[in-house]
This record gives structure tokens, C-alpha cells and sequence, in this order.
């Protein structure tokens, strides 16, 4: 079956750096576009990024524009979300996804960003 299992997630503090993991299995991952989502305390999900079945592409939220840059490796069948200059408004939980509203996301890794 679908799985997607996401990692990485810590405290941190702000201005730090985390790279968030995200495995995949039971699905042809090479030939999907995966996303990343958020999830702040007391808000719906928020579509963070879009990246290409090659990975040659990728788009962003205006709220995590050059700070976060999505990659994958179709080889491991893995995503990755690096995410650098954290501010304490990114502190959610973060699930990778099959589609751009993450209806199918895995269970998530919490990000909190505080001093």
C-alpha cells in the first residue's frame, strides 16, 4: 500500500536550518508530483511546495520563497525539504504529500522554531 513516512523534524531556533525526509513506497514514485503541506497549531493545511516527477522544477508558498528549496531522489525513492532562515511562523507539522491539498500525506514531523 501508499506509504510516506516523514523525518527530520526538531526544535530549532530561529534563523536555524532543518532538512526534512519524507520515504515513499507502494506507489511508481519517479512519475509523481509530490508536495510539501504544513499545518500550524489552530490552522487548516498550507500548501508549501510543488516538485516535478524529475525534479527539474519546483514552486513556493510567497511565505517560504527562498528560505525553503524542495529536492528528491527517485533512486531512493525519497523527498526532501531543506529549510533554512526558520522563522517562528514555520513552526507546524510538516507532511509530504501525493496532492497539492494533502489528502494523501503521511502522518507528519513536527517543526517547532523558538528561542
Amino acid at each position: 500500500q501508499v506509504q510516506l513516512v516523514e523525518s527530520g523534524g526538531g526544535l530549532v531556533q530561529p534563523g536555524g536550518s532543518l532538512r526534512l525526509s519524507c520515504a515513499a513506497s507502494g506507489f511508481t514514485f519517479s512519475s509523481d508530483w509530490m508536495y510539501w503541506v504544513r499545518e500550524a497549531p489552530g490552522k487548516g493545511l498550507e500548501w508549501v511546495s510543488t516538485i516535478w516527477p524529475t525534479g527539474a522544477r519546483t514552486t513556493y508558498a510567497d511565505s517560504v520563497k527562498g528560505r525553503f528549496t524542495a529536492s528528491r531522489h527517485n533512486a531512493k525513492n525519497t523527498l526532501y525539504l531543506q529549510m533554512d532562515s526558520l522563522k517562528p511562523e514555520d513552526t507546524a507539522v510538516y507532511y509530504c504529500a501525493r496532492d497539492r491539498l494533502g489528502t494523501a500525506r503521511g502522518q507528519g514531523t513536527q517543526v517547532t522554531v523558538s528561542s
